[in-house]
């Protein structure tokens, strides 16, 4: 059957007619800027061939047009970190996500499937993070100057659980006798396993902190060292450059 000429409204309405039909599974439209997409003759039907600039992840995403699609490792990637910079329940959920952003080149998800093949890595199979504050303290904007990808244990070195802790400062814990302990978690490649470690009770939220301040930053140069042969050297750099600070 011939079906070139048919014509419908997608899911956003953005009018597109089918322009090459070889069978069921494979089409082509064309919408009214003359942007081309193939497709199945199905989701054509019910609207589901969507105009690939129309912005139908979190208002601000869109597909592109390009290699990469749902089924990409970069798709999962670049879904997560809109989720994270615009999702509201998210956000109700990890509160320190709130007032991100991605930058305008990374609402295409083509331009961030090139870089995430430009630099993506793995090491030994461990989970990879996508980071975009451990280069640049602070930052809340997702971008190519920003982002690195990190194994998973040197990502969670910089998570502070800020909403957990309370109004202390980083590493600091109240104890019953009105005194004020330091501790800090510390991963053992033996168990495969995180264990607090104690560094003392001090009369002051300050004092503690100070002590956690030291070790922490001593142990991140330590991970640094460790990993210092398998990750970027702007990541080592800037984990040995790290710095704890009272307001974190």
């Amino acid at each position: 059957m011939d079906r070139v000429g048919e014509e419908i409204l997608d899911k956003y309405g953005n009018h597109s007619k089918i322009i090459k039909y070889n069978n069921y599974e494979d089409i082509t439209i064309e919408f009214d800027d003359g942007t081309q997409i193939n497709g199945r003759y199905d989701v054509f039907k019910r609207g589901g061939l969507v105009h690939p600039f129309e912005r139908t992840f979190y208002n601000k995403g869109y597909m592109g047009i390009g290699k990469y699609n749902t089924k990409d490792m970069a798709y999962r990637y670049w879904h997560s970190m809109l989720k994270r910079a615009y999702d509201t329940i998210e956000h109700n959920r990890y509160p320190n996500y709130i007032g991100c952003s991605v930058c305008e080149e990374w609402h295409d998800l083509q331009s961030f499937g090139k870089w995430y093949e430009d630099n993506y890595y793995e090491i030994n199979g461990e989970l990879m993070c996508l980071d975009k504050d451990i280069l640049n303290k602070g930052n809340k904007i997702y971008s190519s100057e920003t982002c690195i990808f990190v194994p998973n244990r040197i990502n969670v070195l910089f998570t502070n659980c800020k909403k957990a802790r309370g109004k202390y400062p980083l590493g600091v814990i109240k104890t019953k006798d009105r005194k004020y302990r330091a501790r800090c978690s510390v991963y053992y490649k033996e168990t495969n396993k995180s264990k607090n470690i104690e560094l003392g009770r001090f009369n002051t939220p300050e004092e503690a902190f100070y002590a956690y301040k030291e070790f922490k930053e001593q142990y991140i140069k330590e991970v640094a060292d460790e990993y210092k042969d398998k990750i970027p050297k702007k990541l080592y750099d800037a984990m040995y450059n790290y710095k704890v600070d009272i307001n974190d």
